[in-house]
């Protein structure tokens, strides 16, 4: 349980720099409070997105990490958080991220941060 918390704060950290750094991602909200509780709930939906359709994606994918020597994970990571975007949209949550470019700078931003995080935070796995 603490490690699940732990993962979808690092996800509300990531998510909220990436905000923070691009412009076409966005988190709206009436006031702060707002705006902190849908990131998490978003950070939930990433979390998720990450866990059941990322891995079945890269599976799928394979053959293009091979010949792309990874670098098709820019557009693995793009495809999550725009999947992300539009299953907020659907849950009726205030986040949307505008366009594929857009998603894969955002990707980046959150792979970078995410990394981070995991350095600094403890992880029992």
């Amino acid at each position: 349980m603490k490690n699940f918390v732990v993962k979808t704060i690092a996800n509300a950290g990531a998510l909220a720099v990436a905000i923070w750094l691009v412009p076409d991602i966005t988190l709206t909200g009436d006031n702060t409070a707002n705006q902190a509780l849908t990131l998490v709930l978003v950070a939930l939906v990433f979390g998720l997105v990450n866990f059941i359709v990322k891995p079945v994606v890269k599976l799928l994918t394979l053959p293009l990490f091979i010949l792309t020597l990874g670098l098709i994970t820019l557009v693995v990571n793009a495809l999550m958080l725009l999947l992300t975007s539009w299953l907020a949209d659907k849950l009726d949550l205030s986040f949307h991220v505008d366009g594929f470019w857009t998603a894969v700078l955002g990707g980046l931003v959150i792979s970078i941060v995410s990394w981070a995080l995991h350095v600094v935070l403890p992880d029992n796995d």
